[in-house]
């Protein structure tokens, strides 16, 4: 039954993630430390930032205990560490969106544990995902 709803609320996200996708389109996230084009002397920056905190369900933490016997790849916990980067950017794309920005550049994520479960497993992730938000004034944007 927990892994049927943990299932169900991964793919609920994924679903959601990709509908916002595609509607933050037109605010390119780029990890470059340097300003996109030439406009932007003219611009303003401003720092944004999306944070998230996604918990490990309990079959999820079963599965990746096992294959810690066996050596190999976590993807439950690969899958959970996918949802919570592109949801901070989704959120900072946001933000940036609000303030008007055509772009966000120089961005940086970070990655923690916050919280442990039993015998120190991930319990949960937090992602907070920052950069510069590139506001071009109006008259030169057009």
């Amino acid at each position: 039954m927990g892994y049927s709803f943990g299932r169900l609320a991964e793919r609920r996200h994924y679903r959601s993630i990709l509908r916002r996708e595609a509607e933050l389109r037109r605010v390119p996230v780029f990890a470059t430390r340097y300003l996109p084009d030439d406009r932007a002397t003219h611009a303003e920056t401003t720092l944004v930032m999306g944070n998230v905190v996604i918990s490990v369900d309990y079959f999820k933490r079963f599965l990746a205990g096992l294959r810690m016997l066996v050596g190999g790849r976590l993807k439950s916990y690969e899958t959970l560490l996918d949802r919570a980067r592109r949801e901070a950017v989704l959120r900072m794309q946001e933000e940036a969106r609000r303030l008007g920005a055509q772009s966000v550049f120089n961005v940086k994520f970070e990655t923690m544990s916050i919280s442990k479960g039993a015998k120190n497993t991930v319990g949960s992730v937090e992602v907070l995902a920052y950069g510069s938000a590139l506001i071009v004034a109006r008259s030169l944007s057009a």
